[in-house]
């Protein structure tokens, strides 16, 4: 047997480490993952990014199958991503999800959506790739949209389509260099303001005010956050712990956001804006 899953990323509108309360707007770069079932026994992963946490993937698929399934069955693991690893683009979250949702149509076709969010959601924990579990990330990667959430109780709070006359323009820095994301805490009265904003479908000062907190705190320039609204962004913040930046904009005013990227050394990448949920289906 072998199934096909589809995950996309997404971006912040507002980082959960300080509150445990987060919100994320879905990307249209996406991971595949094909699972498929042999004679034998036991996990064989094919990654295509040497960056990829095997211990998240393995753990992965020790939630979201049947121990006795496991023991017998060779389960094969393919894995291929568009997202770029460990820069704040919830790369990990779409990963475990993509995993979790495939695994559950081969071995758990009577799954639920939260059965499937959960096995990424504890993988991550346990494997210590997330401090929250990051629901409010893998919300976005799994259903689209716009996600506000609270991460300690694994709720949804609120679930929005995104508009689809902007597009999201994302700066990817050279360095992975990023600060101490335990500072964030710090500034936790002004997360839970950001938060507020989203709770009350203010997206975009929720995000401009949490691009201001994390820059400040994470060794981004908050500079770059007050050219990319003086350009004519409609929000932009540090996306995640970073270091990519992300800045929505209307679609005819992608050049002017890009010009004040070329300033910076990295790569610049366009991205749709994804309102669409997860897929997945047998081959």
């Amino acid at each position: 047997m072998q199934v096909k899953a589809t995950v996309n990323g997404a971006i912040s509108i507002v980082n959960a480490i300080s509150t445990w309360k987060g919100a994320t707007l879905g990307i249209s770069a996406k991971v595949e993952a094909i699972v498929s079932t042999s004679d034998g026994k036991g996990i064989h992963l094919e990654l295509d990014n040497q960056n990829t946490s095997s211990r998240l993937v393995n753990k992965v698929v020790e939630l979201a199958v049947p121990k006795k399934e496991i023991e017998k069955n060779k389960i094969k693991i393919q894995l291929k991503s568009e997202i770029p690893t460990g820069y704040g683009l919830k790369s990990s979250s779409a990963i475990s999800s993509v995993i979790s949702l495939a695994c559950h149509k081969l071995f758990k076709p009577n799954y639920t959506d939260t059965q499937v969010l959960n096995a990424g959601i504890d993988a991550s924990l346990a494997t210590k790739v997330s401090m929250t579990g990051a629901l409010d990330d893998a919300a976005a990667c799994y259903f689209g949209g716009i996600q506000v959430t609270d991460n300690k109780s694994r709720k949804i709070i609120r679930s929005d389509k995104a508009p689809s006359n902007i597009v999201a323009i994302i700066f990817v820095p050279k360095s992975r260099k990023r600060g101490n994301i335990k500072h964030l805490k710090t500034l936790e009265s002004v997360f839970q303001r950001a938060w507020d904003f989203a709770m009350n479908g203010d997206y975009w000062n929720a995000m401009t005010l949490n691009g201001y907190a994390t820059s400040a705190v994470l060794n981004s320039d908050p500079k770059i956050i007050s050219k990319l609204i003086e350009s004519g962004a409609i929000s932009a913040s540090v996306s995640g712990n970073g270091p990519s930046i992300a800045a929505l904009v209307k679609k005819d005013n992608v050049s002017k956001i890009k010009k004040v990227f070329s300033e910076y050394d990295g790569v610049t990448m366009i991205s749709q804006i994804n309102n669409r949920r997860a897929e997945v289906y047998e081959m």
